[in-house]
């Protein structure tokens, strides 16, 4: 079994690098970019489980270390 972790900043957490990509992607003439926000992605192979069960781990996961839910949001999509 497969996951995918989705880790962006909350909205109102400076994002520097989103700033500079931003301007990055302006000074290359794309003008319709407003704003740029940068975030990342986990891949997670699992053992074969339940898929309850190891959605319930890999929330475990981005709750004890994945994410910094202080200032990121998460979201997971479970792959078969």
């Amino acid at each position: 079994m497969k996951a995918r972790v989705y880790i962006s900043l909350k909205n109102g957490v400076l994002d520097p690098q989103g700033k500079a990509i931003s301007h990055s992607l302006q000074g290359l003439g794309f003008k319709n970019v407003l704003d740029a926000r940068q975030g990342k992605t986990i891949d997670l192979d699992l053992k074969d489980m339940d898929r309850a069960a190891a959605e319930a781990e890999v929330e475990k996961m981005c709750q004890q270390l994945l994410a910094n839910t202080v200032i990121e949001n998460y979201t997971i999509e479970m792959l078969d």
